[in-house]
């Protein structure tokens, strides 16, 4: 399991403790600080490590300062984040159990050594599995279940500022200082007008926090870092297990970032790829689309049960075509519901070869207003895969909202993928995806 780890300066010495003890557990362990007894701010690790865990990039987080409380506090201002406090090992059963806690806060000050590795050992164990449960942690997920709406700043005159959906952008001037002082801040090479962020000030920008870069036509990418962005896929109906476990081996040799099956496969990829960091990810209503929303939701909750965090699922295409918004909304709400409920991430198929573009726009439109983490262009299966020009077309309908886009389907070399990351892919879906990496891996040598 890969777990972030942050402490202040007061908790400092049990995290290194505690990390220590979670790497010889065969854990992964990203620590976002401190390192040292200096004193500064719970806060700012606590939320970097919340960050963490509601991006996706760790599964688990935990942080540690004098009491745990305040840590607990500014974690969970991070949506999608349930941090709790455990300071005896009922507690942190009760957290799991009850709360499906994704974030730990320990207090140094209440607890010693070994009782914080006992607890570590059984939060990391525990699972939220009761429905009765899981479906009060479904209420704590929604505001709306408790009637609170996000409070919104207004201007003296009372119009609201830039409120959800709204237009309101920076300048393009605007942009390019701000930009310009951080990397000045950084000492790092200006960006070229009109061009991408240099690769090592994209780095600087991800050290600093950042969740996420968009990236343009003229994106730089980074050749060695492309397996991170690649699902692992095999989707053949005559896969066998030996092939699934063998999609799996290469998975964990070439750090991808998710291998995706067909549900059945779920519980041997979950098992085959446990504490490699990579994810399990499944189809629901593949490839047709063609099934009942509470049917897709049905599918997903089994496969998240069986242990996968991602989840892809098809669109009903019909219905788009059809002009029925309604049914699509709902289509992929109720997966999407099933997803957050599992702690999962949804990808949307959208089918992009059997739509116009202004079919492709209102689908990902609607894949933001169900609050969907990422829209996915094909797949496979259809009569057409990716196109580099419907990546930039979809990228530029959903980045505002913080959604990402996968392209799946006829990316076979690493071309292929080079021009879907440039036209802003964050995911790449392949089955040719060994073939990639060496192929990039072996243009960053040649370079």
């Amino acid at each position: 399991m890969k777990i972030a780890m942050g402490a202040d300066h007061g908790g400092f010495p049990l995290k290194e403790q505690l990390s220590l003890q979670l790497r010889e557990a065969g854990h992964q362990i990203h620590d976002v600080g401190t390192s040292s007894n200096e004193a500064v701010d719970y806060p700012v690790f606590a939320k970097a490590v919340a960050q963490e865990v509601a991006s996706g990039r760790c599964e688990r987080g935990i942080m540690v300062d004098g009491a745990g409380i305040g840590s607990a506090m500014a974690a969970n201002k991070v949506p999608g984040v349930r941090a709790a406090l455990a300071y005896d090992l009922s507690t942190a059963r009760n957290s799991r159990e009850h709360n499906d806690a994704n974030v730990l806060t320990l207090g140094a000050g209440l607890i010693g050594p070994s009782l914080a590795w006992q607890i570590v050992q059984l939060w990391l164990q525990v699972d939220c599995s009761e429905e009765r449960h899981r479906k009060r942690v479904a209420m704590i997920e929604s505001s709306e279940s408790f009637g609170l709406r996000a409070a919104v700043p207004a201007d003296p005159a009372g119009v609201a500022i830039n409120p959800a959906g709204s237009d309101l952008k920076l300048a393009d001037s605007d942009v390019e200082r701000i930009l310009a002082e951080l990397q000045a801040l950084m000492g790092t090479t200006p960006a070229p007008a009109g061009g991408s962020l240099p690769s090592e000030t994209a780095r600087r920008f991800i050290e600093l926090g950042a969740g996420r870069l968009s990236g343009g036509p003229n994106a730089c990418d980074l050749p060695t870092d492309i397996a991170g962005s690649i699902d692992h896929t095999l989707l053949k109906p005559d896969a066998t297990e030996a092939q699934v476990i063998k999609l799996c081996a290469e998975a964990r040799e070439y750090k991808f970032a998710a291998v995706c099956v067909n549900p059945i496969w779920v519980q041997t990829v979950a098992r085959e790829l446990s504490r490699s960091g990579v994810a399990t990810c499944a189809v629901v209503g593949f490839p047709l689309g063609a099934t009942h929303p509470e049917t897709k939701a049905l599918e997903a909750r089994r496969a998240i049960r069986d242990g996968a965090r991602e989840i892809d699922m098809v669109i009903n295409v019909g219905a788009l075509k059809g002009g029925d918004e309604a049914a699509v909304l709902k289509d992929i709400r109720a997966v999407v519901e099933a997803c957050r409920d599992g702690s999962a991430r949804c990808k949307v198929i959208i089918e992009t070869c059997l739509l116009n573009d202004d079919e492709k726009r209102t689908a990902c439109r609607l894949a933001k207003q169900a609050r969907a983490h990422f829209v996915k262009t094909s797949t496979g299966f259809s009569s057409g895969g990716a196109t580099a020009e419907d990546v930039a077309l979809m990228a530029a309908a959903v980045r505002e909202a913080g959604l990402e886009v996968k392209a799946s389907g006829g990316v076979r070399s690493y071309d292929d993928a080079a021009k879907m990351l440039a036209a802003g892919a964050t995911r790449i879906g392949a089955s040719a995806s060994v073939a990639i990496v060496q192929a990039a891996r072996a243009q960053s040598i040649g370079a």
